[in-house]
């Protein structure tokens, strides 16, 4: 069984900065896209970031230029680094990995609030 365990959420003010931590547990043969959601109340969740096991990148637009997603591969463990944060930014933010176990299976973390005060 694979656990996947989000760590670094919290409150923060506005402009302020964050960063998110999730690490992969278990019997792993290798990873190969990580990731970070977020979901609003009512709305469904939705991709902040990404990156693959060959270190490629892609970001919601609504936070290019402010997040910052990156990995350690020896840790299976996945960062965001929120910066200029915002009270729209306030969600709870969930982890995911497509883990090889050995076949593809996608993986959540449990999630973590982020609150973004004004």
């Amino acid at each position: 069984q694979v656990q996947l365990v989000e760590s670094g959420g919290g409150l923060v003010q506005a402009g302020g900065s964050l960063r998110l931590s999730c690490a992969a547990s278990g019997i792993i043969f290798a990873i190969n896209a990580m990731g970070w959601y977020r979901q609003f109340p009512g709305k469904q969740r939705e991709l902040v970031a990404e990156i693959s096991s060959g270190g490629r990148t892609r970001y919601a637009d609504s936070v290019k230029g402010r997040f910052t997603i990156s990995r350690d591969n020896g840790k299976n463990t996945v960062y965001l680094q929120m910066n200029s944060l915002k009270p729209e930014d306030t969600a709870v933010y969930y982890c995911n990995a497509e883990v090889m176990v050995p076949k593809s299976t996608d993986y959540w973390g449990k999630g973590t609030l982020v609150t973004v005060s004004s």
